[in-house]
């Protein structure tokens, strides 16, 4: 059974996008992994499985679009969890723009 292009989301962009976001507010902003989770509105657990790469996983993201991984880190980390959904779609759809994730276009 083929599956939906918004099941594929969920289980495979959403991890990455998060597992980004929650690497540059660790590395780039010295946030502690609760603290990122707090402001994600996830769970601290979560957050170390995205760190430790049992979450995703991704290895072709570009200058560009670290760029906005940065942007939306800031964001969340100014504004707090309301942002995190229209940055999550933000980033979704730049990653969906540049083909990441190597999706047909039917």
């Amino acid at each position: 059974m083929k599956i939906s292009p918004c099941e594929y989301i969920a289980w495979n962009v959403l991890p990455i996008i998060r597992k980004s976001i929650a690497e540059c507010m660790i590395s780039n902003y010295g946030l502690k992994q609760k603290e990122t989770a707090e402001k994600l509105g996830l769970t601290p657990a979560a957050v170390s499985q995205y760190l430790s790469g049992k979450r995703g996983r991704i290895d072709n993201i570009d200058k560009d679009t670290l760029k906005e991984i940065n942007i939306t880190a800031e964001r969340v980390i100014q504004q707090g969890e309301e942002v995190v959904v229209a940055e999550t779609c933000r980033l979704c759809k730049i990653f969906l723009s540049k083909n990441l994730f190597n999706l047909k276009k039917d």
